[in-house]
């Protein structure tokens, strides 16, 4: 994924082609370093997304992921809402062979119509966004000051300064790029990345595979400044590697290079802020399991202490028995313990200031606390296994998810049991999407019967619920596993549904890994939910077991459903 001046041309010219003569309708700032414009072009409205992170830093279209917008705008963001509101675009322009595009706006005021231009320095960490008017900073999105050390001013009211350029030959001049190589050696890839200005070291590689280790300062000339120009997205074990301006060998060819990018880009980030939020849910989940293993742990320990409740109370009874033989100051005596088949001898520890009754009342009194203190503990660890049996579903489903899909309504779970932050609601607005729009089942469709499999704890109570009495329910025996039905419709399931809702039931499950796996079904009319029992609890009689290899199947398009 290059983002160097060779391939930031090309996206240069589409976005010039694309956004000239559009208008800003809205502008947002999702995170930190995003800003997403939504443009009205000739075409429709387009998205225009500026990332300025250090890690996806670029400008693209027709990215199709939506994040939520804070509920204030940062300082940045409604500075452009301010002067760029409504504005027209008139030019898209790079500077020179540089990691720098520009937009120049036509803006519109009740009072005047002025020109603005918004500098995107795509470079990496350094990267940011700089909003000018007649040469001067009308504000950046990440600023700097003399007091801070910078090298460049990016304050309000300073004039604007380009980036200082590398010391690189620029390669549209081939007489430079022809002195350059004059020094050429070692790794012509790596010598080109580092002495030829607005080429990334993987766009290097691909000269000089093209032209061999022998490439010349010709060869380089021509392959920056030739027109051909075909898109495409590298992949690798089926995943996107890398987008690029010219075809490789095995990449998927695109139209334009900003939908390559954008195909790309998704991908990326998608799969980064599934990582992330699948992490965060994980953390949150395990936070609250340790606790509640310490708590376990403390309920064993107790118990473990309440074990000795009835030597205590044999103690209070043989001094009772023995009471003729125990005086007042004696500090211990020895009995025989006639509970013993032995009759062993036992020493029992006396208090010397009480009366030997006071003395078996005392251990009469300390068995009964155990005994209180045991059938509350009890109670305690009860509930703690329950509660570390349930966080251990969750964990389970998270393990399972493919997609943020599947962790939507997971992380609503999470949020209802108060182990995450509620979002805050902002004024005016009303509830979102409903769960069941933003996260359906996985469907599949198997000898006329539809059968449907839950994605989390929550997926599986409302699954379970909306079944009919004639519907047939599918678990994985002994283990967790997502709750799978299969509709009937008054049909009777063939033998073929029930195996092929088994084996998806046991991929979706712990037992994942086994080569064959036990799978319970019944009729839903004998899956009752206990009342008061968590999310994805059931139990259920009138079963039948079947033994099945976990297989995935194929999923119906989600979009189809």
């Amino acid at each position: 994924m290059p983002q160097d001046a060779f391939t930031l041309r090309y996206i240069t010219a589409e976005l010039e082609n694309l956004f000239v003569g559009g208008k800003i309708s809205k502008i947002n700032q999702p995170e930190k370093d995003l800003l997403s414009l939504l443009i009205y072009t000739r075409g429709g409205t387009v998205k225009l997304d500026i990332d300025l992170s250090a890690k996806y830093c670029r400008v693209s279209a027709g990215e199709s992921f939506d994040l939520p917008n804070p509920k204030t705008a940062p300082n940045f963001c409604m500075l452009l809402r301010k002067h760029l509101q409504n504005a027209e675009i008139t030019a898209v322009k790079q500077v020179g062979f540089e990691r720098v595009l520009y937009f120049d706006f036509k803006c519109f005021s009740e009072f005047e119509i002025t020109d603005m231009r918004l500098y995107l320095e795509i470079m990496g960490k350094y990267s940011n966004a700089v909003l000018v008017k007649d040469g001067i900073i009308a504000g950046a999105l990440k600023t700097a000051s003399l007091e801070t050390g910078a090298r460049r001013v990016m304050m309000s009211g300073a004039k604007y300064a380009l980036p200082e350029k590398q010391d690189k030959c620029d390669p549209t001049d081939l007489s430079a790029v022809e002195s350059t190589f004059e020094n050429l050696s070692g790794d012509p890839a790596k010598f080109l990345a580092d002495n030829v200005a607005g080429i990334a070291y993987v766009t290097a590689l691909d000269i000089v595979n093209l032209y061999g280790a022998n490439v010349s300062a010709k060869d380089v000339y021509g392959y920056v400044n030739s027109p051909e120009y075909q898109p495409c997205v590298v992949y690798r074990d089926g995943a996107p590697v890398d987008f690029k301006a010219r075809l490789t060998e095995g990449a998927k060819a695109y139209k334009t290079l900003l939908e390559a990018q954008a195909d790309f880009y998704t991908r990326q980030v998608n799969e980064k802020r599934f990582t992330d939020k699948k992490r965060r849910l994980v953390s949150a989940v395990n936070s609250a399991r340790k606790k509640v293993e310490k708590r376990l742990a403390l309920s064993l320990e107790k118990l473990e202490e309440c074990d000795k409740a009835e030597g205590i109370k044999l103690k209070g009874e043989l001094i009772t028995a023995n009471i003729y033989a125990v005086e007042r100051g004696m500090r211990s005596f020895e009995a025989v313990n006639y509970y013993d088949e032995n009759c062993g001898k036992i020493t029992i520890e006396l208090d010397p200031r009480l009366t030997p009754s006071q003395n078996a009342q005392k251990y009469y009194k300390r068995y009964q606390k155990l005994r209180r203190t045991a059938q509350t503990v009890t109670a305690q660890k009860q509930e703690s296994e329950a509660r570390l049996a349930y966080l251990n579903t969750i964990i389970q489903n998270i393990e399972l998810a493919e997609d943020l899909h599947d962790l939507t309504e997971t992380e609503e779970e999470l949020i209802s049991l108060s182990l995450l932050p509620a979002p805050k609601k902002e004024k005016g607005k009303k509830g979102g999407k409903k769960a069941e729009e933003l996260s359906p089942f996985r469907k599949y469709l198997c000898g006329g019967f539809t059968v449907l499999c839950g994605r989390n704890n929550s997926q599986n109570d409302r699954l379970t619920k909306g079944l009919g009495a004639s519907d047939l329910w599918l678990h994985v025996k002994t283990f967790h596993s997502s709750h799978v039905a299969v509709l009937c419709d008054g049909k009777e399931a063939t033998d073929e549904v029930i195996k092929f809702a088994a084996e998806v039931c046991a991929y979706y499950s712990e037992a994942r890994e086994k080569d064959k796996v036990a799978v319970d079904y019944a009729l839903k009319k004998y899956v009752k939910k206990p009342s008061g029992s968590n999310a994805g609890f059931v139990v259920y009689t009138d079963f039948k077991t079947i033994l099945v290899a976990p297989n995935a199947h194929t999923e119906e398009r989600r979009d189809e459903q």
